[in-house]
């Protein structure tokens, strides 16, 4: 009799013990926005391993683990479409992004792609990450290898060797390539260049990303330039983070998205990417006149007063008309690794710090003496709000925060690292109603994940790999600010990678279960 009530004891518990159960977790009674843009239904989610097995009613007995959804929306994982991961090796968990409910980030924008690509890709794969992520080559990244610094058209041996990168990135499994034609080097490149390199891209079903040739004065004929390549290469656009930037060009975005929609019609496939804040951040050098950085010969070239004094006309126009929106205080320092006293501070205040007086001219010099110490990362106070909220109501823009992985107490970092994502939906979505919530998170998932060619990512299916962010539509909003940046956002509950829960009650789990996503090589 004993015996019996034993068996029976083992067997009860044996039937109850998690690898008895039908799914690794359930996730119950949620909203679920299957991130194709479409009104949202009530229904229970079943994972088992890194897939999602079931959608529809699931009992909480099938599943080892539990989510009770109840007022919260479900939805697929979001997808920064452009980041800035160099500082991944050490933040492999990548905390900034997975607390905005990030689980897939597209890394090597802007031209700058690592590079040997396929060694540095596997170098990530023996480490554990928190997100998912993939990249771009990089054609500043290629071009500096090939050519340096110097500014002049390619040899053709030289084309030839960095159309053989590109296919050698891509047969490694990048999404294709991304170029900075306003950093050097790539701004010393010809159209020509490009559109050969973006063949071998195109030739194996990679997209363009492309940071604009320019983005204040001259960003109607930027916008024009990456149309041409899309067309002469056969290649998918990318206008990433796109913006009209410098008092001058407010209100261009109208003519911008109008010859998006022109190239559409007439079978060109342009999307853009953007973030959300009227704001932007790159180097001080941004500023000064691309010829008198080139070859890394600036410093002897200010030694020389007639060059000096171009070179500081230039900033001078720059300050004015392009990205410092006509005022110092426009200009703010994120990370001064020479002055950290100037971090948060602006140019304006730099000055009253000399004791300069509050000049262009004066704001001009302190320029050059940035960039002789080595640089600064700066945001840019030149944009208008009207443009953003035009910009993201486009039916073929999709989300990315350009932000560069963040941890609190480092630098003064652009808000951007720590909350596009809920930004997007609290501010933008909850209290201006530019966008509704199932249009908001197609931005940031299924749109995006078919412009990667992510076929079984970005979209709540049966079948599809379990990468899930529930969030509080109530309450979730960015807190990171400009003067404050290092700030969690809140209203995300939970992140779920690859099956996996990395983010619970809004905190990280410590579980690491990201993976680095080779384009066809899925």
């Amino acid at each position: 009799m004993n015996r019996f009530l034993v068996f029976f004891a083992l067997a009860i518990l044996f039937s109850c013990s998690p690898k008895s159960k039908k799914f690794d977790l359930v996730i119950t009674k949620g909203k679920i926005y299957n991130g194709e843009g479409v009104k949202p239904y009530e229904g229970d989610i079943g994972i088992l391993d890194d897939k999602i097995i079931k959608i529809g009613k699931i009992s909480e007995s099938e599943g080892a683990q539990i989510i009770d959804a109840s007022g919260l929306a479900v939805s697929p994982g979001f997808i920064d479409m452009h980041t800035h991961l160099e500082p991944l090796m050490d933040l492999p968990m990548a905390e900034s992004l997975l607390r905005q409910g990030v689980t897939f980030a597209l890394g090597g924008p802007d031209g700058g792609g690592p590079w040997p690509f396929g060694s540095y890709l596997d170098s990530l794969d023996n480490m554990m990450l928190g997100p998912n992520v993939g990249y771009l080559i990089g054609h500043n990244t290629i071009r500096k290898e090939v050519m340096g610094m110097e500014d002049r058209r390619p040899s053709e041996e030289e084309l030839s060797m960095m159309k053989s990168y590109v296919k050698i990135g891509m047969d490694e499994g990048a999404f294709g390539i991304s170029t900075g034609l306003k950093y050097l080097p790539g701004t010393f490149s010809e159209v020509d260049e490009v559109i050969e390199l973006s063949k071998e891209a195109s030739n194996k079903g990679g997209i363009y990303t492309s940071h604009l040739r320019e983005e204040g004065l001259g960003l109607l004929e930027a916008v024009q330039e990456a149309i041409s390549i899309s067309k002469q290469a056969s290649i998918p656009v990318v206008l990433t983070h796109h913006k009209a930037i410098g008092v001058k060009m407010w209100g261009k975005s109208s003519k911008t998205l109008a010859m998006v929609d022109s190239a559409r019609n007439i079978g060109l496939d342009i999307m853009m990417d953007q973030y959300p804040y009227a704001a932007s951040h790159t180097g001080i050098s941004v500023l000064i006149p691309s010829w008198a950085l080139e070859g890394n010969g600036f410093a002897e070239r200010v030694k020389d007063p007639e060059l000096k004094d171009s070179i500081k006309s230039g900033i001078i126009f720059n300050i004015l008309n392009d990205r410092g929106g006509s005022d110092l205080r426009r200009i703010q320092f994120s990370r001064v690794s020479w002055k950290k006293e100037l971090e948060g501070q602006t140019l304006q205040d730099w000055l009253e710090m000399e004791g300069m007086e509050s000049t262009i001219e004066n704001g001009a010099e302190l320029v050059i003496q940035a960039q002789l110490n080595g640089g600064t990362g700066t945001i840019y106070h030149a944009m208008d709000e009207k443009d953003v909220e035009n910009i993201m109501k486009h039916p073929m823009t999709m989300i990315g925060s350009d932000g560069r992985l963040s941890s609190p107490g480092d630098g003064h970092p652009h808000p951007r690292a720590y909350g596009t994502f809920p930004r997007v939906l609290g501010y933008y979505v909850r209290e201006k109603q530019i966008l509704s919530l199932p249009e908001a998170i197609h931005k940031m998932t299924g749109l995006s994940a078919k412009r990667l060619g992510l076929k079984d990512r970005g979209l709540l299916k049966e079948g599809f790999y379990a990468d899930i962010t529930i969030f509080n539509p109530e309450t979730i909003i960015d807190k990171s600010t400009f003067t404050d940046p290092h700030q969690y956002p809140e209203g995300v509950e939970y992140v779920i990678v690859n099956g996996k829960v990395v983010v619970k009650n809004g905190k990280t789990t410590g579980i690491a279960n990201g993976k680095v996503i080779r384009k066809n090589m899925q």
